[in-house]
């Protein structure tokens, strides 16, 4: 992962755009086949991530908001059995309709939105929005579609996303191999993994089942998007508040660039999916 220089910040921060904070019709694709979670228990905040190329993100432009001012609207959840008594779109014609919205495709909205509803029942008090993990999700790998990849059926890239050596070359971290090349296939140095762009050290600590199959792949966008967001939660953090927010994009990834750009996207995704 490369390194980025971070960007100065200027002017104020908006105020969120006035969405919906609550829609009916999300989980009924949220609970992917086979229910059940496994999460591995660590107890310890993680620490502040390197700094990482977005180079899927270059297009992107950066929120104008400051660090810690502001967290993107929260568009959250209700039980779908709510959808058809109340005469709420049916849970499919809302992923198609978002989908097509937000450029985000199907089946990783499905992983972003059945982690929305995980965290929400495992860290109830995190307020994990499935927006950020499409924000982050984007800039990591153009929601598994870097360098041709793409999603199977069952979540799995089709190509495995492996991220460039971090080798200690000009502008990129040095971090020697963890894994034994097991997951990066690089037995010399670490690359980040998956579509959420997992380093090997910190996918063994958080790696979490979040498709019920009985394992943890981070070449899975259900499984990364659940241990994504257990490890922004991480710490008690509220999500929710503009602290809490920016303390977890900057876990991710230690660059006040990244972490606006990430904004950029949540927000746009919370509109397209009212349709604002």
């Amino acid at each position: 992962m490369a390194i980025q220089q971070e960007t100065p910040v200027t002017g104020q921060s908006p105020q969120p755009p006035r969405v919906a904070l609550r829609l009916l019709v999300v989980v009924a694709l949220l609970v992917v086949a086979g229910g059940g979670l496994w999460l591995l228990t660590v107890a310890t905040t993680p620490a502040p991530g390197p700094t990482a190329a977005d180079i899927p993100a270059l297009q992107v432009k950066p929120a104008p908001v400051q660090v810690g001012a502001a967290a993107p609207a929260n568009v959250g959840s209700e039980p779908a059995a709510q959808a058809s008594t109340t005469g709420q779109e049916t849970a499919e014609a809302w992923l198609n309709r978002v989908a097509a919205a937000s450029d985000i495709p199907a089946r990783a909205l499905r992983a972003y939105a059945n982690a929305d509803l995980t965290l929400r029942k495992v860290t109830p008090t995190c307020h994990l929005s499935w927006t950020m993990l499409a924000g982050i999700g984007r800039i990591e790998s153009n929601h598994g579609r870097f360098g041709g990849a793409q999603l199977a059926a069952d979540g799995t890239e089709t190509k495995a996303i492996i991220g460039v050596p971090l080798d200690g070359s000009t502008g990129i971290e040095n971090i020697t191999d963890t894994d034994h090349g097991s997951l990066d296939g690089d037995p010399v140095h670490d690359r980040a993994v998956g579509p959420m762009q997992f380093l090997p050290g910190t996918w063994r600590n958080w790696a979490s089942d979040g498709n019920g199959d009985g394992k943890a792949d981070p070449q899975n966008i259900d499984d990364a998007a659940v241990t994504a967001g257990r490890y922004l939660c991480a710490g008690g953090r509220d999500l929710g508040t503009g602290q809490g927010w920016w303390a977890g994009v900057m876990s991710y990834n230690n660059s006040v660039e990244y972490g606006q750009k990430v904004f950029a996207v949540a927000e746009a995704a919370a509109k397209a999916s009212t349709g604002r």
